[in-house]
Protein backbone atom coordinates (compact mmCIF):
# COMPACT_ATOMS: atom_id res chain seq x y z
CA UNK A 1 0.00 0.00 0.00
CA UNK A 2 2.00 3.46 -0.82
CA UNK A 3 0.91 5.68 1.65
CA UNK A 4 2.92 8.56 0.22
CA UNK A 5 -0.22 10.75 -0.42
CA UNK A 6 -1.67 11.00 2.75
CA UNK A 7 0.56 13.55 4.09
CA UNK A 8 -1.20 13.42 7.36
CA UNK A 9 1.31 10.10 8.38
CA UNK A 10 4.16 11.76 7.33
CA UNK A 11 6.32 13.63 9.57
CA UNK A 12 9.89 15.63 7.72
CA UNK A 13 12.41 16.47 10.35
CA UNK A 14 15.10 18.58 10.35
CA UNK A 15 17.66 18.24 12.81
CA UNK A 16 20.34 20.09 13.72
CA UNK A 17 22.64 17.94 15.95
CA UNK A 18 24.85 20.33 17.61
CA UNK A 19 27.59 20.16 20.44
CA UNK A 20 25.62 22.18 22.42
CA UNK A 21 22.03 22.05 21.61
CA UNK A 22 20.03 19.67 19.13
CA UNK A 23 17.25 21.90 17.25
CA UNK A 24 14.55 19.73 15.67
CA UNK A 25 12.41 21.80 12.87
CA UNK A 26 9.39 19.95 12.01
CA UNK A 27 7.56 20.72 8.11
CA UNK A 28 4.88 23.01 8.29
CA UNK A 29 5.42 23.86 11.79
CA UNK A 30 8.72 25.40 12.13
CA UNK A 31 10.95 24.64 15.35
CA UNK A 32 9.30 22.78 17.73
CA UNK A 33 12.36 21.46 19.84
CA UNK A 34 15.69 23.18 20.85
CA UNK A 35 16.70 21.63 23.34
CA UNK A 36 20.53 21.13 25.16
CA UNK A 37 22.35 17.90 23.58
CA UNK A 38 22.86 16.90 27.28
CA UNK A 39 21.78 13.40 28.75
CA UNK A 40 22.37 12.65 32.51
CA UNK A 41 23.01 8.52 33.24
CA UNK A 42 22.88 6.31 36.15
CA UNK A 43 26.59 4.78 35.86
CA UNK A 44 25.21 2.11 38.51
CA UNK A 45 22.28 1.27 36.61
CA UNK A 46 23.49 2.37 33.36
CA UNK A 47 19.75 3.51 33.31
CA UNK A 48 19.24 6.97 31.26
CA UNK A 49 17.29 9.41 33.62
CA UNK A 50 17.00 12.55 31.61
CA UNK A 51 17.59 14.31 28.42
CA UNK A 52 17.23 17.67 27.01
CA UNK A 53 16.37 20.54 29.48
CA UNK A 54 16.16 18.39 32.23
CA UNK A 55 19.40 16.71 32.05
CA UNK A 56 20.78 20.31 31.79
CA UNK A 57 19.19 21.39 34.99
CA UNK A 58 20.44 18.09 36.72
CA UNK A 59 24.54 19.04 35.51
CA UNK A 60 26.99 20.11 38.94
CA UNK A 61 24.10 18.90 41.19
CA UNK A 62 23.70 15.40 41.29
CA UNK A 63 25.89 12.21 43.42
CA UNK A 64 28.65 11.13 41.98
CA UNK A 65 27.02 7.74 40.43
CA UNK A 66 25.13 10.52 38.32
CA UNK A 67 26.68 12.20 35.06
CA UNK A 68 25.73 14.30 33.02
CA UNK A 69 27.36 13.88 29.32
CA UNK A 70 26.68 15.14 26.18
CA UNK A 71 27.16 12.59 23.22
CA UNK A 72 28.50 14.52 20.97
CA UNK A 73 32.05 16.44 20.74
CA UNK A 74 33.25 18.91 18.45
CA UNK A 75 30.19 18.03 16.16
CA UNK A 76 30.37 14.18 16.23
CA UNK A 77 29.30 11.40 18.04
CA UNK A 78 31.32 10.16 21.02
CA UNK A 79 29.03 7.77 22.12
CA UNK A 80 26.66 6.01 19.74
CA UNK A 81 24.01 4.29 22.26
CA UNK A 82 23.48 7.83 23.88
CA UNK A 83 23.28 9.56 20.81
CA UNK A 84 20.76 7.15 19.44
CA UNK A 85 18.46 7.38 22.63
CA UNK A 86 18.47 11.17 22.27
CA UNK A 87 17.45 11.25 19.41
CA UNK A 88 14.92 9.01 19.84
CA UNK A 89 13.43 11.05 22.38
CA UNK A 90 13.75 14.35 20.24
CA UNK A 91 11.98 12.04 17.52
CA UNK A 92 9.39 10.47 19.61
CA UNK A 93 8.74 13.81 20.60
CA UNK A 94 7.57 15.11 17.33
CA UNK A 95 5.50 12.56 16.82
CA UNK A 96 3.67 11.78 20.10
CA UNK A 97 0.71 12.78 18.87
CA UNK A 98 0.38 10.61 15.53
CA UNK A 99 -0.18 6.98 15.59
CA UNK A 100 3.88 5.38 15.03
CA UNK A 101 2.85 2.60 13.43
CA UNK A 102 1.49 4.76 10.29
CA UNK A 103 4.36 7.70 11.17
CA UNK A 104 7.08 7.42 7.92
CA UNK A 105 9.76 10.16 8.79
CA UNK A 106 11.90 11.77 6.47
CA UNK A 107 15.03 13.37 8.19
CA UNK A 108 17.58 15.54 7.23
CA UNK A 109 20.35 16.00 9.46
CA UNK A 110 23.28 18.55 9.74
CA UNK A 111 26.92 17.23 10.30
CA UNK A 112 30.07 19.31 10.74
CA UNK A 113 31.82 19.52 6.88
CA UNK A 114 34.63 16.88 6.34
CA UNK A 115 33.77 14.29 9.23
CA UNK A 116 34.38 10.96 8.05
CA UNK A 117 32.27 7.70 6.14
CA UNK A 118 32.22 6.23 9.96
CA UNK A 119 31.34 9.37 11.57
CA UNK A 120 28.16 9.99 8.72
CA UNK A 121 27.35 6.24 9.11
CA UNK A 122 27.21 6.97 12.68
CA UNK A 123 24.54 9.21 12.34
CA UNK A 124 22.61 7.68 10.06
CA UNK A 125 22.30 4.51 12.15
CA UNK A 126 21.46 6.31 15.19
CA UNK A 127 18.96 8.32 13.37
CA UNK A 128 17.14 4.85 11.69
CA UNK A 129 17.47 3.51 14.99
CA UNK A 130 15.38 6.29 16.90
CA UNK A 131 12.36 5.77 13.95
CA UNK A 132 13.47 7.84 11.25
CA UNK A 133 12.94 5.98 7.67
CA UNK A 134 14.63 8.25 5.29
CA UNK A 135 17.53 10.02 5.98
CA UNK A 136 19.62 12.59 4.30
CA UNK A 137 22.82 14.00 5.58
CA UNK A 138 23.77 17.75 4.88
CA UNK A 139 27.05 19.83 5.60
CA UNK A 140 25.83 22.12 8.46
CA UNK A 141 27.76 24.98 6.37
CA UNK A 142 25.30 24.52 3.59
CA UNK A 143 22.64 23.98 5.68
CA UNK A 144 23.32 27.47 7.35
CA UNK A 145 24.14 29.39 4.33
CA UNK A 146 20.43 27.82 2.82
CA UNK A 147 19.19 28.92 6.22
CA UNK A 148 20.55 32.35 6.07
CA UNK A 149 18.89 32.80 2.80
CA UNK A 150 22.19 32.93 0.59
CA UNK A 151 22.27 32.01 -3.38
CA UNK A 152 24.63 29.31 -3.14
CA UNK A 153 23.38 27.24 -6.14
CA UNK A 154 24.36 30.37 -8.05
CA UNK A 155 27.82 30.74 -9.73
CA UNK A 156 28.64 33.46 -7.74
CA UNK A 157 30.36 33.11 -5.00
CA UNK A 158 28.76 33.44 -0.50
CA UNK A 159 30.62 33.16 2.53
CA UNK A 160 29.16 31.78 5.41
CA UNK A 161 30.56 31.61 9.38
CA UNK A 162 28.83 29.16 11.47
CA UNK A 163 30.38 29.58 15.14
CA UNK A 164 28.28 26.63 17.03
CA UNK A 165 29.29 24.89 19.96
CA UNK A 166 31.77 22.46 19.89
CA UNK A 167 33.49 23.71 15.91
CA UNK A 168 33.48 27.10 14.10
CA UNK A 169 33.06 26.53 10.63
CA UNK A 170 33.88 28.71 7.42
CA UNK A 171 33.00 28.16 4.06
CA UNK A 172 33.01 29.83 0.19
CA UNK A 173 29.88 28.28 -1.35
CA UNK A 174 29.20 28.40 -5.05
CA UNK A 175 26.78 26.30 -7.69
CA UNK A 176 25.37 24.39 -4.13
CA UNK A 177 28.61 23.38 -2.95
CA UNK A 178 31.55 23.93 -1.05
CA UNK A 179 34.72 25.21 -3.01
CA UNK A 180 37.20 26.23 0.26
CA UNK A 181 36.48 25.66 3.82
CA UNK A 182 37.98 25.24 7.18
CA UNK A 183 36.36 23.70 10.09
CA UNK A 184 38.08 24.59 13.29
CA UNK A 185 37.41 22.99 16.86
CA UNK A 186 37.39 26.49 19.18
CA UNK A 187 33.62 27.75 19.04
CA UNK A 188 31.33 28.52 22.44
CA UNK A 189 32.60 25.38 24.37
CA UNK A 190 36.25 26.54 23.91
CA UNK A 191 35.38 30.01 25.02
CA UNK A 192 33.51 28.72 28.28
CA UNK A 193 36.74 26.44 28.94
CA UNK A 194 38.40 29.95 28.25
CA UNK A 195 36.55 32.16 31.42
CA UNK A 196 37.15 28.54 34.01
CA UNK A 197 41.00 28.40 33.17
CA UNK A 198 40.80 32.84 33.89
CA UNK A 199 38.82 32.47 36.96
CA UNK A 200 41.23 29.39 38.19
CA UNK A 201 44.15 31.23 36.93
CA UNK A 202 43.74 35.34 38.30
CA UNK A 203 41.23 34.73 40.87
CA UNK A 204 41.63 31.31 42.55
CA UNK A 205 38.28 30.51 41.95
CA UNK A 206 36.96 26.99 40.36
CA UNK A 207 33.44 27.62 38.72
CA UNK A 208 31.86 24.90 35.95
CA UNK A 209 30.96 25.65 32.54
CA UNK A 210 27.70 26.55 33.10
CA UNK A 211 28.92 29.23 34.82
CA UNK A 212 31.19 30.10 32.39
CA UNK A 213 28.84 29.90 29.92
CA UNK A 214 26.28 32.38 31.63
CA UNK A 215 29.32 34.86 31.91
CA UNK A 216 30.07 34.48 28.46
CA UNK A 217 26.63 35.36 27.52
CA UNK A 218 25.95 37.96 29.80
CA UNK A 219 29.69 40.31 29.25
CA UNK A 220 31.60 38.57 25.80
CA UNK A 221 32.83 41.01 23.53
CA UNK A 222 35.52 41.04 20.56
CA UNK A 223 36.02 44.90 21.37
CA UNK A 224 35.90 47.25 23.94
CA UNK A 225 32.31 48.32 24.85
CA UNK A 226 30.73 52.07 25.41
CA UNK A 227 29.90 51.40 28.66
CA UNK A 228 31.38 48.90 30.81
CA UNK A 229 29.35 45.84 31.83
CA UNK A 230 29.78 43.85 35.40
CA UNK A 231 28.77 40.59 36.67
CA UNK A 232 29.13 38.58 39.37
CA UNK A 233 31.13 34.91 39.32
CA UNK A 234 30.64 32.46 42.10
CA UNK A 235 32.76 29.38 42.40
CA UNK A 236 34.37 27.82 45.20
CA UNK A 237 38.03 29.43 46.63
CA UNK A 238 40.66 26.97 45.54
CA UNK A 239 42.86 28.24 49.02
CA UNK A 240 39.96 28.31 51.41
CA UNK A 241 37.44 25.51 49.65
CA UNK A 242 34.38 28.04 50.21
CA UNK A 243 31.87 29.70 48.52
CA UNK A 244 33.01 33.07 46.90
CA UNK A 245 31.72 35.81 45.17
CA UNK A 246 33.76 38.33 43.07
CA UNK A 247 32.59 41.10 39.85
CA UNK A 248 34.55 40.45 36.88
CA UNK A 249 33.60 43.48 33.98
CA UNK A 250 33.44 42.74 30.34
CA UNK A 251 37.51 43.59 30.06
CA UNK A 252 38.18 40.60 31.87
CA UNK A 253 35.84 37.96 30.02
CA UNK A 254 36.94 40.06 26.35
CA UNK A 255 41.06 38.70 27.22
CA UNK A 256 40.24 35.61 28.46
CA UNK A 257 38.54 34.71 25.32
CA UNK A 258 40.61 37.00 22.78
CA UNK A 259 42.84 33.61 21.87
CA UNK A 260 39.95 32.06 20.54
CA UNK A 261 38.84 34.88 18.87
CA UNK A 262 41.63 35.76 17.06
CA UNK A 263 42.10 32.22 15.99
CA UNK A 264 38.63 32.17 14.95
CA UNK A 265 39.31 35.61 12.46
CA UNK A 266 42.28 34.23 11.34
CA UNK A 267 40.91 31.24 10.01
CA UNK A 268 38.41 33.05 8.31
CA UNK A 269 40.74 35.26 6.24
CA UNK A 270 42.76 32.37 5.50
CA UNK A 271 39.93 30.83 3.92
CA UNK A 272 39.08 33.57 2.07
CA UNK A 273 42.76 33.90 0.61
CA UNK A 274 42.73 29.77 -0.78
CA UNK A 275 39.43 30.88 -2.66
CA UNK A 276 39.73 31.60 -5.97
CA UNK A 277 39.82 35.13 -6.99
CA UNK A 278 36.80 35.48 -8.96
CA UNK A 279 35.13 34.14 -6.14
CA UNK A 280 36.61 36.48 -3.34
CA UNK A 281 35.47 39.66 -5.94
CA UNK A 282 32.00 38.28 -5.14
CA UNK A 283 32.71 37.66 -1.35
CA UNK A 284 33.34 41.64 -1.33
CA UNK A 285 30.23 43.11 -3.13
CA UNK A 286 28.04 40.44 -1.09
CA UNK A 287 29.91 40.35 2.48
CA UNK A 288 30.43 37.78 5.03
CA UNK A 289 27.17 36.10 6.74
CA UNK A 290 27.82 35.03 10.25
CA UNK A 291 25.53 32.18 12.15
CA UNK A 292 25.80 30.21 15.46
CA UNK A 293 25.53 31.20 18.77
CA UNK A 294 29.29 32.63 18.54
CA UNK A 295 27.96 35.01 15.90
CA UNK A 296 26.18 37.27 19.28
CA UNK A 297 29.77 37.97 20.89
CA UNK A 298 29.49 41.55 20.90
CA UNK A 299 31.86 43.49 17.90
CA UNK A 300 32.53 40.25 16.57
CA UNK A 301 31.26 41.10 13.50
CA UNK A 302 33.19 44.64 13.75
CA UNK A 303 36.89 42.84 14.47
CA UNK A 304 36.41 40.61 11.42
CA UNK A 305 35.61 43.09 9.06
CA UNK A 306 38.64 45.19 10.53
CA UNK A 307 40.83 41.92 9.41
CA UNK A 308 39.19 41.36 6.36
CA UNK A 309 38.22 44.60 4.89
CA UNK A 310 35.01 43.23 3.93
CA UNK A 311 31.42 43.67 5.48
CA UNK A 312 29.71 41.64 7.71
CA UNK A 313 26.38 40.39 8.59
CA UNK A 314 24.97 38.50 11.46
CA UNK A 315 21.56 36.37 9.76
CA UNK A 316 18.54 36.29 11.73
CA UNK A 317 17.97 34.60 14.78
CA UNK A 318 21.54 33.06 14.58
CA UNK A 319 20.98 30.15 16.85
CA UNK A 320 18.40 28.44 14.80
CA UNK A 321 19.94 29.07 11.19
CA UNK A 322 21.33 25.35 10.47
CA UNK A 323 17.63 23.77 11.61
CA UNK A 324 16.00 26.49 9.28
CA UNK A 325 18.28 25.39 6.36
CA UNK A 326 17.40 21.98 7.41
CA UNK A 327 13.53 23.03 7.03
CA UNK A 328 13.87 24.64 3.70
CA UNK A 329 15.50 21.63 2.53
CA UNK A 330 12.19 19.99 3.56
CA UNK A 331 10.09 22.19 1.95
CA UNK A 332 11.31 22.10 -1.56
CA UNK A 333 13.73 18.43 -1.53
CA UNK A 334 13.16 18.19 -5.08
CA UNK A 335 15.37 20.79 -6.15
CA UNK A 336 17.77 20.95 -3.73
CA UNK A 337 18.34 17.44 -3.03
CA UNK A 338 21.93 18.25 -5.19
CA UNK A 339 23.19 20.11 -2.03
CA UNK A 340 22.52 16.73 0.33
CA UNK A 341 25.59 14.59 1.01
CA UNK A 342 25.13 10.80 -0.84
CA UNK A 343 23.89 8.45 2.49
CA UNK A 344 25.63 4.75 3.15
CA UNK A 345 21.96 3.95 4.15
CA UNK A 346 19.40 2.72 2.11
CA UNK A 347 15.65 3.93 2.54
CA UNK A 348 13.14 1.30 3.83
Amino acid sequence: MNLRPFGLFYHDIGIDLGTANTLVYVRNQGIVINEPSVVAINQKTKQILAIGNEAKKMAGRTPTHIVVIRPLVDGVISDFEVTEQMLRYFISKVQKDKWNFLVRSRVVIGIPYGVTDVEKRAVEEAAQNAGAREIYLIEEPIAAAIGARLPIQEASGSIIVDIGGGTTEVAVIAYGSIVSSRSLRIAGDEMNRNIVDFAREQFNLLVGERTAEELKIALASALPLKEKKTYPLRGRDLVSGLPREIIVDDEMIRHAISRSIMTIVETIRVTMEESPPELVADIIDRGIMMAGGGALIRGLDRLISQHTKTKVYVTDDPLTTVARGTGVVLEDLDSLREVLLSSSQKTR
